[in-house]
């Protein structure tokens, strides 16, 4: 779906409420056999949100089967698999719910989170339904943020997953560029395009200066979206979509070709 100023109904308040990347939840478990213990933790760039097909025990988490967490426990059968990834996490809320699986067997976690601490809903909206000026405003607030709030918050989580699971291999996904720039693109300007595209790429700068801190690797999912944005032709991310809240996620090719690749070269 093609971007426009907000299709029809969707007020700024309920594009708001539904881009948030959801509400924290519990974990469900599945046991497999054979590799570690793997626990998949974060945002719903990781519980899967845009991909379709939820297991309805998630809940509001949108834990979709199409995830890449999902896909790599589906293909590498670890001994078992805690998902407590979910829609609208931020780093509080990973501290607060979903360390539970984790414990000294725990041998490999992934993890996504710290773009809801930066406003990304707020960002979004009003991106889509402001002019470049409020825009810029916003993202000005959200990479202020970024620079100055998020690294201790991130380092709370790490340290956290850490202790809980020191034998760990740990990985960090990042988040991938949302637009091609350059050329048209329905109800975005090029402004809008670049600023929001630099403040994802100053968000994983930081993201991954505190995950290497702390030992774990960290996967650069714009290697693999490259020729995938929004505004590209193939993208491999929604727009402004129904239902509103799977807007500027990755859709199930995303998951599968972009963050699953990543994911399974640094685990």
């Amino acid at each position: 779906m093609k971007l426009s100023r907000v299709a029809g109904a969707a007020s700024a308040l309920s594009l708001t409420a539904a881009l948030a990347l959801g509400v924290p939840g519990v974990a469900h478990s599945a046991e497999r056999a054979s590799t570690p213990a793997y626990v998949a933790l974060g945002d719903s760039y990781s519980s899967g949100v845009g991909a379709g097909s939820y297991d309805p025990a998630g809940g509001s988490c949108k834990r979709s089967t199409r995830s890449y967490p999902a896909l790599w426990a589906a293909r590498n059968a670890p001994s078992s698999f805690a998902f407590t990834a979910c829609s609208g996490a931020r780093t509080g809320d990973v501290l607060a719910g979903q360390l539970g699986p984790l414990n000294s067997s725990t041998g490999l976690v992934s993890i996504s989170v710290g773009g809801n601490d930066a406003g990304f809903a707020d960002t979004m909206t009003a991106c889509v339904l402001g002019g470049d000026s409020s825009c810029l405003d916003r993202i000005a607030q959200a990479r202020a943020v970024i620079q100055n709030e998020l690294p201790a918050k991130l380092d709370d989580v790490y340290s956290a997953i850490r202790s809980r699971a020191p034998r760990a291999q740990v990985v960090v996904l990042g988040y991938p560029r949302f637009y091609r720039t350059g050329g048209l693109c329905a109800g975005l300007s090029d402004t809008k395009r670049k600023a929001i595209n630099a403040a994802a790429d100053h968000l994983d700068t930081v993201i991954a200066k505190r995950a290497a801190d702390h030992g774990f690797s960290y996967g650069d999912v714009n290697t693999t979206f490259a020729g995938h944005e929004l505004c590209s032709g193939s993208a491999w991310l929604n727009s402004v979509s129904l239902p509103v809240d799977e807007s500027y996620h990755p859709n199930a090719a995303g998951q599968a070709n972009g963050y699953l690749p990543v994911f399974d070269k640094a685990a």
